[in-house]
């Protein structure tokens, strides 16, 4: 790691908009662990470390757990050694069909919000009839 690029945890959380005690807790239960640290005792992310941290930034949305996002970094790790695995082709390959299926669920769901705001924006002061005086 000593010719390589280097961020400290505050440009990581600029970079990826994900906070210092997201990071420090995806650290804490083993799903992106900074590569190193200084001789001080800071956190030393990479690139890689960074790509990773994007990727599971993608799931929160999606509402992947813990768990899962795990098992998601396990498939794309073991690609980057065996990108020709057939095992993991298939494995990467219901990866993409279960985020389409739940990115179909999160844009439903934003279909009903904006309904919703439809809904509420009718009952604004400013677009109602004028009510008659008494």
């Amino acid at each position: 790691m000593e010719h390589e690029e280097t961020m400290r945890i505050g440009e990581v959380a600029d970079q990826t908009s994900l906070s210092f005690r997201t990071l420090r807790h995806y650290e804490d239960v083993g799903l992106v662990i900074p590569t190193g640290r200084t001789d001080g005792g800071f956190r030393l992310y990479t690139p890689k470390d960074v790509g990773r941290l994007m990727i599971v930034r993608r799931m929160k949305p999606l509402g992947y757990t813990l768990d899962e996002m795990r098992a998601v970094l396990d498939v794309v790790d073991a690609l980057a050694d065996e990108p020709d695995s057939e095992n993991l082709q298939e494995r990467l390959s219901a990866l993409r069909q279960e985020a389409t299926a739940r990115r179909e669920r999160l844009a439903n769901q934003v279909g009903m919000a904006d309904e919703f705001l439809a809904q509420l924006a009718q009952f604004s002061a400013a677009e109602s009839p004028p009510r008659p005086a008494r």
